[in-house]
């Protein structure tokens, strides 16, 4: 009689899953070539996630077809009480769980008016992760639908505080930590992740975040955020999106003392070490990914950020969000003003207060528009761009002592040791702060800038509300309501002598989602600064008379979709001019292949 002993049952087992996953890579490579289970533009859609194939059934599969607790404790295919009958019989879901079934759109109003009954918005955020790693497919739809409400509540302001607070809030964790313990080992850590088809890694490694500095490890709710409105707002599939916290350590002290801190507790590794750990990943992340994969830099510090994009723009299919993203969506408000200054951009002078890699990236952006539409040297339209930093106002007087990012904006003249000297002695038009510090446009400076401006622009970008450099209420009141005025964290409307004034949310949220959706419907191999100025314009193309009229210079939120189905078909189509785009044929309408493509949040009929 044959008898089965433990160790052969687990041999058997392990073989079973070998040729499960067999069958699986066969069936992805048959739906890549099957022309009928491809969208527009050739995007593969296995697993029933984009919005051409809301009405296909799908099987909800794990390691096997998952049923019973598994499949409720599963948050990609959980839709809780909303199975219906069938399903409840097909997959062993009897009894675990309530009788009634109620549908995804009431299951959504329900979660909402839960929502809506925290007063603190930490606390909101946390139901909304906590729905996140229940429900997958809710917690998308409820952002889609509501998301001027809710983008703040995900993303800034109330992920700073949500950063500053993360071991204690800490549940379940979401995405890859690799610190300094995973040397040699990183490409092992990337197989641990369970999704294979990867396309857009967002990267942290927590020494700069927002305006609030150092956070290590707890920096991870920055790449978390922003893949959630990858999802939400510019329609990429959750399964291709992976949040990634490089950890080298922290110099936060307060940090290091924290019993509930979940990183490193070492001060922050430099030099040779901390570039071999990200080199390593790098590496890894091409190697496990393909050529194709994005990789997203954010809130690196100054001294790695420029260095980063430097070293790998050329290598990687990489950008970053701080100096690139800020960049072009912070042109993109600049365009969509002219309308109500006149004239071009040549015709402004801007003063910025930050000279890092937000306010550095935005004055190249500016200067290579200027330079590219009045046809002048690049040069020449630097020369319209002055940068204050914590020394004052950069000057050629300075160089020796300045870092390389900001040589080429240091232009002749006296010192000015304040921002209101600055703009008494320059009289900018254009005043944008990126200095991640709160309250520093003042009313002197706002009053002056405006006695010598019709229309003065005032862009204070800085994040998270805390940190921005003036309210929307400060900026109209102080101006008299002369100001165009945009934020980088929302505002609500203000009334100065009877008139109501609306600003625009200078957002990246505007520019990241479309980008990473036209890298991945075209795919692109490199990315090219003419992408972002592309991307600039195909945003400031969506500013309505409608809008101007508000004071608006950036579309409303409500639309991010179709906004960023448009700037990703205006990437898309950059990058096949370029010849950086791979996805061969070029589909003819691109818009269509972008909406196409987009996720769909809508519950699949289980078979």
């Amino acid at each position: 009689m044959f008898m089965l002993t433990a160790v052969g049952f687990v041999k058997i087992l392990r073989l079973m899953e070998s040729q499960l996953r067999d069958l699986r890579r066969e069936l992805n490579l048959l739906a890549e070539k099957d022309s009928g289970l491809a969208v527009r533009g050739g995007v593969r859609d296995v697993f029933g996630e984009d919005s051409a194939t809301e009405d296909q059934p799908t099987t909800p599969w794990t390691r096997a077809v998952a049923s019973g607790v598994e499949l409720l404790r599963d948050p990609r295919y959980n839709k809780g009480t909303a199975f219906t009958e069938v399903e409840r019989d097909n997959h062993y879901l009897r009894g675990l769980l309530p009788p009634a079934y109620i549908s995804q759109d009431l299951q959504e109003k329900r979660v909402l008016a839960n929502i809506r009954s925290y007063e603190d918005p930490l606390q909101k955020y946390i139901a909304m992760m906590d729905l996140s790693e229940r429900n997958e497919r809710l917690f998308f739809k409820l952002l889609i639908d509501n998301v001027e409400e809710l983008l703040p509540v995900v993303y800034t302001p109330t992920v700073g505080e949500a950063c500053q607070k993360y071991g204690s809030i800490f549940r379940r964790p979401h995405g890859l930590y690799i610190s300094l313990k995973e040397r040699g080992k990183v490409l092992d850590v990337l197989k641990n992740w369970p999704e294979k088809n990867v396309q857009i890694i967002v990267v942290t490694d927590g020494e700069r975040i927002l305006g609030l500095g150092d956070l290590g490890l707890q920096g991870m709710g920055i790449p978390i955020g922003k893949l959630a409105l990858y999802v939400a707002l510019g329609g990429l599939r959750p399964s291709l999106c992976l949040p990634v916290s490089i950890d080298v350590g922290t110099n936060n002290q307060k940090l290091l003392d924290d019993p509930y801190y979940i990183g490193l507790r070492q001060k922050r590794t430099t030099g040779e070490e901390y570039d071999a750990l990200i080199h390593e990943f790098m590496l890894a992340a091409k190697q496990e990914y393909g050529e194709k994969v994005l990789i997203q830099f954010e809130d690196f510090a100054n001294h790695n950020a420029f260095k980063l994009l430097a070293k790998y723009g050329r290598t990687h299919l990489v950008f970053n969000d701080d100096i690139q993203g800020t960049a072009a969506v912070a042109l993109a408000g600049l365009v969509a003003s002219l309308p109500l200054t006149g004239g071009t951009l040549a015709d402004h002078r801007f003063l910025f207060l930050g000279a890092g890699e937000a306010g550095t990236g935005i004055a190249e952006i500016i200067a290579t528009e200027i330079s590219r539409k009045a046809n002048i040297p690049l040069e020449e339209a630097r020369r319209k761009i002055w940068l204050v930093d914590s020394k004052g106002l950069v000057v050629k007087s300075r160089w020796d002592s300045l870092q390389h990012f900001k040589r080429d904006y240091a232009h002749e003249h006296e010192e000015c040791k304040t921002l209101l000297s600055a703009v008494q002695a320059l009289k900018p038009t254009v005043l944008i702060g990126t200095s991640g510090q709160g309250s520093t446009f003042t009313k002197d400076v706002i009053e002056t800038i405006s006695s010598f401006n019709e229309k003065p622009l005032i862009f204070a970008l800085s994040n998270p509300t805390s940190q921005s450099e003036c309210t929307a209420d400060q900026a109209y009141t102080w101006c008299k309501g002369k100001c165009i005025f945009a934020s980088g964290s929302p505002f609500g409307p203000v009334t100065v002598d009877g008139k109501t004034y609306y600003s625009g949310q200078a957002n990246n949220a505007y520019i990241f989602p479309g980008m990473g959706l036209g890298c991945i419907i075209a795919g692109v191999i490199r990315i090219h600064d003419d992408m972002f100025l592309k991307a600039a314009e195909a945003l400031a193309s969506l500013v309505t008379k409608e809008h101007l009229d508000k004071g608006l210079v950036y579309p409303p939120f409500q639309n991010i979709r179709k906004i960023s189905a448009h700037i990703g078909a205006a990437v898309a189509a950059k990058a096949y001019e370029l010849g950086l785009a791979t996805r061969l044929p070029r589909p003819d309408d691109l818009l269509a292949c972008a909406e196409s493509c987009q996720y769909s949040p809508v519950y699949r009929p289980y078979r």
